[in-house]
C-alpha cells in the first residue's frame, strides 16, 4: 500500500513517507486528536495473508507496546486499514547509528554514552522477558538531543510465549538494508554464533549483537564481515575480530575485556545479564573521573536555567569550593575540621529519597529522569554512578537495619518529593515487590527492621500512624518526612498547614501520641533524619529555595545551623558513622502563554516560581502566582498581559481566580489560620473576606455573577470541603461534602464541579447529592466548565505530558482537545495550572522541574 500525503489512515493523516523495509512501509503522520506527529509502520496488504509475516509484524507491536523505557521507541497504537495492518509509534527527529558511523568511528565518550543506554533500553525488554533478535546499528535511534532509542521489534522474541513460532527458522528476510535472505532470524554480522547455527536464541544472543555495535562503535569498522553471507557466518563462528587498538588508540584495557566478553563465542561463557554488562560499563567509564577523596563541593542551585555545558573539572573544583564555603556552629567542633562532598549521581535527573544501607557504603535512591515516574536506583561503592532497577513506577520509602527496601507500587506523583501509592517491601538485593497496603504516601522502618511506620490521607485527613493502624498524629493540612528515632520511641516529622505547599514546623510525637513542636515559621522544609546517636533532629528549611540550611534541634527545642551554604542542600539521611546523604535540588518552573493570535508560546514566567492561576475570557490578561522566595515569605498575587506586558503585583498570597468582569483578583495569604483576600485589578482598595472557621483554602471561584465566592478549605477536625460567600460580606456557608475540593461552578451558574478521591463529582449550586462523572480518577484536574455547562475540561495530573480532555459530565466520555507538554522533558515532574480561554484560542500553564546531584557529605555534624 502506497499512501499520498493528505490521505487518512484510521484516525491519522498522511504527512509524508519516511522509509521502507522488508517489514513494511514507514509514514509521518498527524494524529489530530493529540495535535502529535507520528510514524506509522504499515504492513503492505499483499503480505498480510502470510501468517509468518503477520505474526511478526503484530510482534514487534505487542513487544514494544509492553515497553515503557526512555531507550525503548513507544508504540502508541494498533489498527488496521483496508486489510493493512499498521502499528503507530513516536516519532523520532535525529538519525539511526549507522548513519552516525558513516564518518568513522565515534569517541570514546559518545561509544560509551550510545552504548550504556542500549544496554538499559536492552534490560527493560530481558526484564519483560521480551529479546530484540536483530539488534544492530540500523535499529539503534540517536535523537538530536543524544537520547539513543531501539528500534524495531519486528523478530522480537516473547520469550513466555512465542505461538506460531517455527523454531527460530524462516524463509524471510529482515526488514533493513543489509539484510540477506537465509534460514535463520537476525542480521548477517550481528547474530550470534547460536542464531547462525539456527538454534534456539535468548537474552545472551542480545549481548553479543550489542558487542558487535560497541565494536563498530569504537573501531569504525564492523566486527565481522566477509564478501559473501558465507564468509561473515564463519567469522562469527571462527574468528574474533582484530584488536581494537589497531584502529583506536583511546580504548582501555578495561574496555577491551568488556567487548570480548560480550563476543564469546559460547553463550555460557558471555555476560549473562544486560544489566550487568551496563554496570562494567558505567563503572569502567567512571575511572577517568577525577578522584573523589578531594574535598570537591556543590555550587549553588540555580533557579532559572540549567547550564548543560560542562565545566573543565580544574575550575569547577576551585570556584565551587569558594563558592560553596560555609560556616559551621557546632558543639565543640573545629570550624578548620575538613568537610568533603562526595558526588555520587551525575545524570541529569529528580531524586526524591536516598537512603544508607545496612552495610553504610551501598546508596539506594528514587529518581526519574523525564516525566513523574520514579525508579529504585543503586550506588555501590566502586561505581558511584548507580544502577537502575528496571522496576518502573516504584518509589522508594525506606530502607530497614535487615536489608529490606519500604517501597511505593504504582507510585503517582503528587508535588514536591511526595508520591502516593501502594506501600510494598521488597529485598535490598532485588526481586518483586510484595504490596501491604494501598493509600500510603510515606514510611519508615522500625529500628529493628519489624514494622513499618506510615503516613496516609484518609477521608482528607493526614494520619501519622504507628504501628499501622495506632494513630499518632493527624492534620488537616497535610504530614511528610516522618522518620523513626534510633531508639524507635519518638517519630519526627514535618506538618505543614497548606496542602502540598511545603511551609510548616518540624515536630515529634512519642509512642502515646504526645506531639511537641520542636521549631516552626519556615517558608519551606524538605528533607529530615535523625543524628546516628539520636540526640538531634536534623532538617533542611529556610526562606527562600535558594537558602535551605541543614538545621539541628534537639527534642527540648534547642535550634543549630548544622550546614549553610550559597544554594542549600537536602538532607536525606544519616549513615551510624556519621556521614551524611544529601542532594542539591535546582527547582523551578516555568509559565509558557499562548496569546490571543500567536503563532507560538512564550514563557512569561516572573522569577523562579510562578504559576498560571487565571485567564480573563478573551485570554489578554493572566493572573499568576509567584512563589519565589525573593518576593517575600507569602508569595505574591500578580498581573501581566499574556502579550508580555509589565507584571503588575496586587499583593501578597497565592492567586486563585479573576472576576468575571476582570475588576478583582482572588487570593490566599498563606498565615496560620490563612486569609482570603480581594485585590483590585485597578483603582480600588484591597479587602478581607471573613473566614468563619476555615483554617486553610486549597482554591477559590468566583461565581458566574461575580457577586459569591466559592472557597475550598478545612475547619478544624473536618477536612476539606467547598463553602459559598458572597463578596460583600458575610460569613462561608458549606455547600458540598467533606473530601471534596477545588470546586468550580458551571457558565449557567446551576452546578459545581469539584474533585474528590474517587473522582470528579458534580453539586447542585442549590443543594442536594452529588453525581458522579464516571470514569475520571483523582488524578483529574479541573481546567473550567465548557460554555454548553454540559461538559467540563480536565486533566490527570500524573500523565506527562498531560492531555486536556473534554468530559461530558453524563457519561463520562472523553475527548482530547490539546496535549501539554514541556520543549525539553528532563526533569519535568507534572503539568500544572493548565488554563484555557473560552474560545480555546489561548492558554497558559505551569510545568515544574527538578535536577538534582546526590552527595557523600563527611566531616559534617
Amino acid at each position: 500500500m502506497t499512501l499520498t500525503s493528505g490521505s487518512r489512515l484510521g484516525p491519522y493523516e498522511i504527512v509524508s513517507p519516511l522509509g521502507a523495509g522488508g517489514m513494511g512501509e514507514v509514514y509521518r503522520a498527524k494524529d489530530p486528536r493529540l495535535g502529535r506527529d507520528v510514524a506509522i509502520k504499515v504492513l503492505p496488504a499483499s503480505f498480510s495473508n502470510d501468517a509468518d509475516r503477520l505474526r511478526r509484524f503484530e510482534q514487534e507491536a505487542r513487544a514494544a507496546g509492553v515497553l515503557n523505557h526512555p531507550n525503548v521507541t513507544a508504540v502508541y497504537d494498533i489498527g488496521d486499514h483496508e486489510g493493512a495492518p499498521y502499528v503507530v509509534s513516536e516519532l523520532l527527529e535525529g538519525e539511526t547509528l549507522r548513519a552516525e558511523l558513516a564518518g568513522g568511528h565515534l569517541s570514546l565518550r559518545k561509544a560509551i554514552d550510545h552504548a550504556v543506554q542500549i544496554a538499559h533500553g536492552l534490560a527493560a525488554a530481558h526484564d519483560k522477558g521480551i529479546v530484540h533478535r536483530d539488534l544492530k546499528p540500523e535499529n539503534v535511534f540517536v535523537t538530536n538531543d543524544g537520547r539513543v532509542k531501539i528500534l524495531d521489534f519486528g523478530l522480537a522474541k516473547l520469550t513466555h510465549a512465542e505461538e506460531g513460532s517455527s523454531a527460530g527458522h524462516t524463509n524471510l528476510p529482515t526488514a533493513a538494508a543489509g539484510t540477506e535472505p537465509g534460514v535463520v532470524l537476525g542480521t548477517m554480522g550481528y547474530m550470534a554464533p547460536e542464531q547462525v547455527r539456527g538454534r534456539p536464541a535468548d537474552a545472551r544472543a542480545d549481548i553479543f549483537a550489542f558487542g558487535a555495535i560497541l565494536y563498530e562503535m569504537l573501531a569504525g569498522r564492523r566486527a565481522f564481515h566477509g564478501d559473501s553471507a558465507a564468509d561473515t557466518m564463519s567469522a562469527i563462528l571462527r574468528e574474533d575480530p582484530p584488536d581494537l587498538s589497531a584502529t583506536n588508540q583511546n580504548v582501555t584495557p578495561g574496555l577491551e575485556r568488556i567487548l570480548r566478553h560480550c563476543l564469546e563465542k559460547n553463550p555460557e561463557q558471555r555476560f549473562q545479564s544486560i544489566r550487568d554488562l551496563a554496570f562494567d560499563l558505567e563503572a569502567l567509564s567512571g575511572l577517568s573521573a577525577p578522584s573523589t577523596t578531594s574535598i570537591a563541593l556543590p555550587p549553588a542551585r540555580p533557579r532559572r536555567r540549567l547550564l548543560t555545558v560542562a565545566i573543565p573539572i580544574a575550575i569547577a573544583a576551585v570556584a565551587v569550593g569558594a563558592f560553596f564555603a560555609g560556616r559551621r556552629v557546632e558543639r565543640g567542633l573545629s570550624t578548620s575540621e575538613p568537610r568533603t562532598f562526595q558526588q555520587l549521581s551525575f545524570v541529569q535527573q529528580a531524586i526524591f529519597n536516598a537512603r544508607f544501607a545496612p552495610d553504610g557504603k551501598t546508596v539506594v535512591y528514587s529518581s526519574a529522569r523525564q516525566g513523574n515516574t520514579p525508579e529504585i536506583v543503586t550506588s555501590k561503592p566502586d561505581f558511584p554512578g548507580g544502577t537502575p532497577s528496571g522496576l518502573t513506577g516504584v518509589h522508594l520509602l525506606a530502607v530497614s537495619s535487615r536489608g529490606e527496601l519500604a517501597v511505593l507500587t504504582k507510585a503517582r506523583y503528587l508535588g514536591h518529593s511526595l508520591f502516593d501509592g501502594t506501600l510494598a517491601r521488597m529485598p535490598l538485593e532485588g526481586g518483586a515487590p510484595r504490596e501491604v497496603l494501598e493509600g500510603v504516601r510515606e514510611a519508615d522502618w522500625s529500628p529493628d527492621g519489624s514494622q513499618p511506620a506510615i503516613i496516609r490521607d484518609v477521608g482528607g485527613r493526614d494520619r501519622l500512624e504507628y504501628p499501622v493502624g495506632k494513630v499518632l498524629c493527624e492534620a488537616g493540612g497535610y504530614l511528610s518526612d516522618l522518620r523513626v528515632s534510633p531508639k524507635g520511641d519518638r517519630i519526627a516529622f514535618f506538618e505543614h498547614p497548606i496542602k502540598y505547599d511545603d511551609r510548616g514546623l518540624v515536630a515529634v510525637v512519642d509512642l502515646a501520641g504526645k506531639k511537641t513542636v520542636l521549631s516552626d515559621g519556615y517558608w519551606g522544609e524538605e528533607g529530615i533524619a535523625w543524628s546516628a546517636d539520636g540526640s538531634e533532629v536534623m532538617f533542611s528549611a529556610g526562606n527562600a529555595w535558594n537558602n535551605f540550611k541543614v538545621y539541628a534541634v534537639t527534642p527540648d527545642g534547642r535550634l543549630r545551623i548544622a550546614l549553610e551554604s550559597a544554594g542549600g542542600l537536602t538532607i536525606q539521611d544519616i549513615a551510624a558513622d556519621g556521614r551524611w546523604l544529601a542532594t542539591r535540588d535546582d527547582y523551578f518552573r516555568d509559565m509558557p502563554v499562548l496569546a490571543p493570535g500567536a503563532t507560538a508560546e512564550r514563557d512569561l514566567s516572573w522569577l523562579d516560581l510562578s504559576a498560571a492561576k487565571a485567564l480573563s475570557p478573551d485570554g489578554k490578561v493572566l493572573l499568576f502566582s509567584e512563589e519565589s522566595g525573593s518576593v517575600g515569605a507569602n508569595y505574591a498575587v500578580a498581573l501581566r498581559g499574556t502579550d508580555g506586558a509589565p507584571v503588575i503585583r496586587l499583593g501578597e498570597g497565592s492567586a486563585e481566580d479573576l472576576s468575571p468582569d476582570g475588576k478583582w483578583a482572588l487570593g490566599v495569604i498563606p498565615t496560620n489560620p490563612q486569609q482570603l483576600m480581594l485585590y483590585p485589578t485597578g483603582p480600588g482598595e484591597a479587602r478581607r473576606l471573613e473566614r468563619g472557621g476555615i483554617l486553610s483554602y486549597d482554591s477559590a471561584h468566583f461565581f458566574p455573577d461575580g457577586k459569591r465566592v466559592l472557597a475550598c478549605g478545612h475547619e478544624a477536625g473536618k477536612a476539606v470541603r467547598c463553602y459559598v460567600q458572597a463578596v460583600e460580606g458575610g460569613v462561608p456557608r458549606p455547600l458540598t461534602s467533606e473530601g471534596s475540593s477545588h470546586g468550580v461552578v458551571s457558565p449557567d451558574g446551576l452546578s459545581i464541579v469539584t474533585r474528590t478521591p474517587e473522582g470528579l463529582r458534580v453539586y447542585p449550586t442549590a443543594g442536594g447529592n452529588p453525581t458522579p462523572i464516571p470514569g475520571t480518577t483523582r488524578d483529574d484536574q479541573i481546567v473550567r466548565w465548557h460554555s454548553d455547562s454540559r461538559s467540563v475540561l480536565a486533566y490527570r495530573s500524573s500523565e506527562v505530558p498531560a492531555v486536556v480532555d473534554r468530559i461530558d459530565v453524563s457519561n463520562g466520555k472523553r475527548e482530547p482537545v490539546r496535549r501539554i507538554t514541556a520543549a525539553d522533558p528532563t526533569g519535568v515532574l507534572n503539568v500544572r495550572e493548565v488554563l484555557m480561554s473560552a474560545d480555546g484560542k489561548a492558554h497558559a500553564y505551569t510545568f515544574r522541574r527538578m535536577l538534582s546531584r546526590l552527595f557523600l557529605v563527611q566531616g559534617a555534624r
